[in-house]
């Protein structure tokens, strides 16, 4: 079932079966707002503490909004410039800050929004199938040459003590892209995973759990090797339920992981954030060739899939 509602102050459209209720924001980037898991009520997606939201403007600094949900974003995290254009790309890339329009086709949401400053349009198509919340994905380039981009889901999940990340087993090595962080050091350090080394307490330091809030910090991870598979996803050790994202490997071939442990604005929530490319810079992405494009009038597809349930 599809229908048109309110969320926090902004029309939504609300997508519900038997075992998901997915709320998305059209004129707030398409945001993933709320992700309910109806056999247990659980909202897995983080939530600001304010009870209106406020629609960011194109450009706008993404941590002067609310923080909260799935964003999408594209095409580079980090503010940069467009590698080939030399134009500016701003902070979390173009599409959070842009309203998209609508249309329904079925059971099926399909998203649009077309970029005001380089010749592309994104098309995001939505539906349900059982527990699983799926994405079509399609970027078109209209213009004559090649059209570099990160894509990752910017989704914040709610955690805690209990909540362990699950990825493949093959990955055993991760490197640190935040700057002086305590446990992880210097941007560029590399660490056994899941266990490594705390550089603050020289103690053995699971990156696979949570530290709780009173830890105040923020850690930023990617790790080293392209993914075996598309798989990765948050387990809640305490009541068995699951949170996974599938995807296809060829395509997104890389994993970052951010936690917040009450480091940032005091929030606490973790972001698994499966992407085309590396290391959140655009530029830095294309300098190291670890990045996607879409060829002159050519389209980049790649799907996405949420699934919830029992572990």
């Amino acid at each position: 079932m599809i229908r048109e509602g309110t969320f926090k102050g902004l029309k939504s459209i609300i997508l519900e079966n038997n075992y998901i209720r997915a709320v998305f924001l059209p004129e707030y980037g398409s945001k993933l707002a709320s992700l309910i898991d109806k056999e247990t009520n659980k909202e897995w997606l983080f939530q600001a503490k304010s009870d209106t939201l406020t629609i960011p403007s194109y450009g706008a600094v993404f941590s002067d909004y609310d923080s909260s949900g799935f964003d999408e974003v594209f095409p580079s995290i980090d503010a940069c410039f467009d590698p080939v254009t030399g134009k500016p790309i701003p902070d979390h890339g173009e599409v959070w800050a842009l309203p998209w329009e609508y249309r329904l086709e079925g059971e099926t949401v399909v998203f649009t929004v077309k970029s005001p400053v380089f010749p592309y349009t994104m098309t995001k198509r939505v539906w349900l199938e059982m527990n699983r919340l799926c994405f079509d994905y399609a970027v078109t380039n209209d213009g004559d040459t090649r059209f570099y981009f990160i894509w990752t889901p910017h989704a914040l999940l709610r955690c805690d003590e209990y909540t362990k990340i699950v990825v493949p087993d093959s990955l055993t090595s991760v490197m640190t892209v935040e700057h002086q962080t305590e446990h992880l050091g210097e941007w560029g350090t590399i660490h056994p995973y899941p266990v490594t080394i705390s550089r603050k307490t020289g103690k053995p330091l699971d990156l696979s759990k949570m530290e709780p809030p009173s830890a105040n910090n923020c850690e930023k991870f990617y790790f080293t090797e392209r993914v075996p598979k598309g798989m990765c996803g948050i387990v809640q050790e305490n009541t068995g339920r699951k949170l996974m994202y599938h995807y296809p490997a060829e395509k997104i071939p890389y994993l970052g992981v951010w936690k917040t442990q009450g480091g940032y604005r005091g929030d606490y929530n973790l972001a698994l954030e499966p992407c085309t490319g590396v290391y959140d810079h655009l530029s830095v992405a294309h300098a190291i060739r670890k990045v996607s494009f879409v060829e002159p009038k050519g389209v980049f597809t790649w799907w996405f899939q949420i699934e919830i349930g029992a572990e």
